[in-house]
């Protein structure tokens, strides 16, 4: 990929990492996706939580906000559009995504995606990447995309 946007933060806290994901949050809209990646235990499904408990507390709803490990998709209802939370570490074939309705959700939710790798050749364009990497007692979160769409949340995100 070579993306139109770049933003590097480094967050010293789980605190400041959630703080990061509720402010991406509330930018996001129908057929927004974002890709997560990073090794095991990097903070993936902590930052996903802190988004979607973000645009819950919004709505004046406090829930559990459970990982998908074993169900791959959790769905949100957020009154005008839908958040889909997927984790398809579990998934062996590209094909499985289409089956669990993903595909279809890329266009008109949002969508928070773990180990998008396994989605293969089906990534969405225009999608915000972003990378979470543990580094001592912090994180690095790289936010790439290769879509315009973005630049004025990251530079949003930028101004922290």
């Amino acid at each position: 990929m070579s993306p139109h946007d770049h933003l590097r933060l480094i967050s010293p806290s789980p605190e400041t990492t959630a703080q990061i994901a509720a402010r991406l949050g509330q930018t996001l809209g129908a057929g927004d996706v974002i890709l997560l990646s990073g090794p095991v235990g990097a903070g993936k499904s902590h930052f996903a939580r802190a988004l979607i408990q973000s645009r819950l507390s919004v709505l004046g709803r406090i829930e559990d906000v459970p990982s998908p490990t074993f169900t791959i998709v959790q769905s949100y209802d957020l009154d005008d559009v839908e958040l889909w939370h997927a984790d398809l570490y579990r998934l062996t074939d590209p094909a499985e995504c289409d089956e669990l309705g993903l595909i279809d959700a890329f266009d008109s939710a949002i969508c928070l995606v773990e180990w998008p790798d396994r989605l293969g050749m089906l990534k969405p364009e225009g999608a915000l990447h972003v990378t979470l990497t543990p580094q001592q007692d912090m994180r690095v979160l790289q936010f790439t995309t290769d879509s315009a769409l973005w630049t004025a949340r990251l530079d949003e995100l930028r101004q922290g």
